[in-house]
């Protein structure tokens, strides 16, 4: 067994203070987002962690990208028939959560998703390129299936069945727009004392600003 215990590391880089936050997480999050884009050091600033809680009981977490951010949520693209679409359809709180470790900054959020309308959908989809859309048709995600060459043959027969056509998407396949519920945003400070400040959504829409201790 490896002993990590010795993995340490000082934070020191930024800190976060109420002086200098807006009433809106929405708005520190897009400053956070494009300050850690304009840094460096994050090969996909956009990637995040998506928990649900599956139909076994069991929570699950995995790594998707996030394709939009606005005033309402927080915009990602799935099938709907795999293990995280219908863990969502059948219980819809989610936590989304950002690890941006050249910044040393994590977000956290929970939230309700939802199903974008149709129209985002297709809009999104028809903006991939043609193998992303060939590849979200031939894939039954999270299905057990018997080899690579299976998906590797589906996806040649494909190409030929839609040469010179238009790809469309499948009604199985779109966005799940997540609003939030709370915002946590964690910056890593000095001796583990980090800044935690954490917004939470309240009847009147406005959020409620508490600082949490690390």
């Amino acid at each position: 067994m490896k002993d990590l215990s010795n993995y340490r590391k000082s934070y020191e880089k930024n800190e976060l203070l109420e002086t200098s936050i807006p009433e809106d997480p929405i708005n520190l999050f897009n400053k956070w987002f494009y300050e850690t884009e304009e840094f460096g050091g994050v090969e996909e600033v956009n990637a995040m962690t998506v928990a649900t809680i599956g139909l076994d009981g069991f929570p699950k977490s995995r790594v998707v990208l996030l394709k939009k951010f606005n005033e309402e949520g927080f915009i990602f693209y799935t099938n709907y028939n795999s293990e995280k679409g219908k863990a969502i359809s059948n219980n819809p709180h989610v936590c989304l959560s950002f690890f941006w470790h050249s910044m040393e900054r994590q977000v956290i959020i929970k939230g309700i998703a939802e199903k974008t309308t149709e129209t985002i959908s297709d809009n999104y989809f028809d903006s991939r390129p043609d193998g992303s859309k060939l590849g979200a048709i031939v894939s039954p995600q999270s299905e057990v299936i018997p080899s690579r060459e299976f998906l590797d043959e589906k996806l040649k027969q494909l190409e030929k069945d839609f040469q010179d056509k238009e790809i469309t998407r499948p009604s199985n396949w779109g966005g799940f727009l997540v609003r939030p519920t709370e915002v946590e945003f964690w910056q890593g400070r000095a001796n583990r004392l980090h800044d935690r400040i954490r917004y939470q959504l309240q009847n009147d829409f406005s959020w409620k600003i508490d600082r949490l201790s690390p």
